[in-house]
């Protein structure tokens, strides 16, 4: 049975009805099994604002300090994880929350100037072919631990990279615009590593989009094969790619 791995952008934890639709067309898929990651950055940044801290980004990263990490790390690994539990139970499934760790993934720090930003380093025993052949859904937060026992503030769509590669599964980057656009703001279908590096160069591409971009071209070269950006605001697209048909952007190794 073929195994998907989804990434869901925080923006879903905003709007329940739309993780609620998700996990709906998730339980009616009989004939696959699925892994979801998910990110938060509106709610770290909520969180952040309360405790009275700035946020910075660079080139699409949040920049984590350890001050900061108690609150990025309750505000992913358990607030927004535990939401997406809440709301799959609601949808009939059996989720289990947990790091990047368990799910097979071990992390390093990526720059220092970056503070407790990690990048997936090397892989684990992983608890997530378990949990799939008992039936659970692992919901993943893109919190992840080092060797040296610290904790990692991890890009949602790094993670989701190396989870689906771990597992050799399929991957789909649900966000919350249709597809990558164009400079006309139309959707492109599909790109390849010279048509994404002219769209960086000439700025259409950028900020969130291009660490979500780069990354889905480096999960198409390790996975080999396509690999999808579509939009959660609709459902019936998860539906559309789990049957094999093309919608969004496939990025192309």
């Amino acid at each position: 049975m073929k195994t998907w791995v989804i990434k869901i952008g925080g923006a879903v934890l905003n709007t329940a009805d739309a993780a609620k639709a998700l996990f709906d067309v998730l339980v009616a898929q009989q004939q696959a099994n699925f892994v979801i990651v998910h990110g938060g950055g509106a709610l770290v940044d909520a969180w952040l604002k309360d405790a009275g801290f700035a946020s910075a980004k660079h080139q699409g990263l949040r920049i984590s300090p350890k001050e900061q990490m108690p609150y990025i790390v309750g505000a992913l690994a358990g607030c927004a994880n535990k939401q997406l539990m809440s709301q799959a139970i609601v949808s009939g499934h059996k989720p289990v929350g947990m790091s990047l760790y368990e799910a097979g993934v071990v992390v390093k720090q990526k720059l220092k100037a970056l503070g407790q930003v990690g990048q997936c380093a090397d892989s684990t025993d992983s608890v997530l072919p378990s949990l799939i052949a008992q039936g659970r859904l692992p919901l993943v937060s893109s919190i992840g631990f080092g060797e040296d026992g610290l904790w990692y503030n991890v890009n949602a769509d790094e993670a989701a990279a190396a989870i689906a590669k771990e597992l050799d599964a399929e991957l789909i980057f649900m966000t919350d615009v249709e597809a990558v656009l164009d400079t006309n703001k139309q959707p492109l279908h599909q790109l390849d590593t010279q048509q994404i590096d002219a769209l960086i160069l000439e700025g259409v591409i950028q900020g969130g989009m291009e660490v979500k971009v780069k990354t889905s071209l480096l999960a198409a070269q390790h996975l080999r094969r396509g690999v999808y950006i579509s939009s959660w605001l609709k459902p019936e697209n998860l539906v559309a790619l789990l049957q094999g048909e093309h919608v969004g952007t496939k990025i192309t190794p």
